[in-house]
């Protein structure tokens, strides 16, 4: 009997993808949802972006371009890596690819063999373990709580390393639950992954939203020992407003960039080539607009925080970064709403969805679910509103 890949059965579908697209499909239908699972900005991307891009189309720059980006943008990355990292690369050392998603999996594909461990520090973001499966490895999901901020500690981090363990999965800041790894906490993974000789893969798409003052630290700028096992992903999405455009890139040691550019031009080629112009022009302007971006951000995120603790039966920790918050539902477990029994996040995700027409992510598709994950990359409006029917339907339980 024909049969299909038992790793591809074994494949999660992206709960986050899911839910924000019945949330676009009951609001076509007429519903007054309040979708609160947006994992893009909703800003536009900027003018002077588009017409880097429109110029590249009057310039007929419509062809392939190399599997592993263009010579312009490879340059322009290495030169924010420089400026904003302090960390050193050349161009051959960058791939460009479809997406920090396919970045990551590149990443992943170049390093681990089957039965290789990742670590992966839990609330993740939601593709982490998927990824890992599907290159062959093992994915060790390590539980950090919230009284430590959401941040895998010392103690935590060395329990889970084995003499299998090929690489730590960071993601800072964090998707989906704001938090920061300051310089201290980097140097513990950093000093830990030395003696322990494994590769942290650090995505860092991020890093342009944070909160408070904070800078951005990227664990591959704490010294060469720690540059040579880093692979360091990032990309225009997020910073630049650029989701649909689908740029994303890795920056490591040459020899790990050589494997990564040669599957990728077996798997996909090059990424589009005109979103690879007009990300050549992202990088060459964006911090008036990355300002503004953060400042509307950070009124968004003060106000859903105290909305939400002023809420008896729900909290959650000021986020420091990205444009997410993890709210604590825990204390509602054991509560019915329309026969509806709350034992865990995804019982909570349905009963509101069917009560209040809200939508927000369980926090089972990030390893804990004893919370849900609210995004505030959304209108004032329509976020007091959600939180108002949120607030309805906790006190109606």
């Amino acid at each position: 009997m024909l049969s299909l890949s038992k790793m591809a059965k074994g494949i999660n579908d992206s709960p986050t993808l899911a839910l924000t697209a019945k949330a676009k499909e009951l609001k076509a239908q007429g519903v007054d949802i309040i979708g609160f699972g947006a994992g893009e900005p909703d800003f536009d991307t900027p003018e002077y972006i588009k017409n880097a891009a429109k110029m590249a189309l009057d310039k007929g720059l419509t062809k392939y371009t190399a599997a592993s980006g263009i010579i312009e943008l490879k340059k322009a990355i290495c030169k924010k890596l420089k400026d904003d990292n302090g960390l050193d690369y050349e161009p051959a050392q960058i791939v460009v690819s479809t997406g920090a998603k396919q970045a990551l999996y590149n990443s992943l594909a170049a390093i681990v063999n089957p039965l290789d461990e990742v670590i992966i520090p839990a609330p993740y973001w939601v593709s982490y373990e998927e990824l890992v499966k599907m290159v062959g490895g093992t994915p060790v999901i390590v539980h950090t709580t919230e009284e430590n901020g959401f941040k895998i500690t010392k103690e935590q981090l060395i329990a889970a390393t084995t003499d299998k363990t090929k690489a730590l999965l960071l993601n800072n800041p964090n998707n989906p639950n704001g938090s920061i790894y300051d310089k201290d906490d980097l140097q513990m993974i950093a000093d830990i992954a030395a003696q322990k000789q494994f590769y942290v893969i650090s995505d860092e798409i991020y890093e342009k939203l944070i909160y408070g003052g904070q800078d951005h630290i990227s664990i591959a700028s704490l010294g060469e020992q720690i540059k040579h096992q880093t692979i360091v992903v990032n990309g225009v999405s997020k910073a630049y407003a650029m989701t649909g455009w689908r740029i994303g890139y890795s920056a490591c040691d040459l020899e790990i960039a050589k494997v990564i550019g040669c599957l990728q031009s077996h798997c996909t080629s090059n990424p589009c080539s005109i979103a690879q112009y007009a990300s050549v022009g992202a990088f060459d302007g964006g911090v008036e607009e990355q300002k503004a971006m953060v400042k509307e951000f950070d009124k968004r995120r003060i106000y859903m925080y105290e909305k939400i603790n002023s809420i008896d039966g729900i909290s959650c920790l000021l986020p420091q970064g990205a444009f997410y918050i993890m709210v604590n539902i825990s204390k509602l477990f054991g509560k019915t709403s329309n026969g509806i029994v709350i034992n865990n996040s995804d019982d909570f995700s349905r009963a509101l969805l069917e009560k209040q027409k809200v939508v927000v992510i369980p926090g089972s598709a990030f390893g804990n679910t004893n919370y849900v994950r609210l995004s505030y990359a959304m209108g004032m409006d329509s976020i007091v509103k959600g939180l108002d029917r949120i607030e309805d339907f906790v006190k109606s339980l």
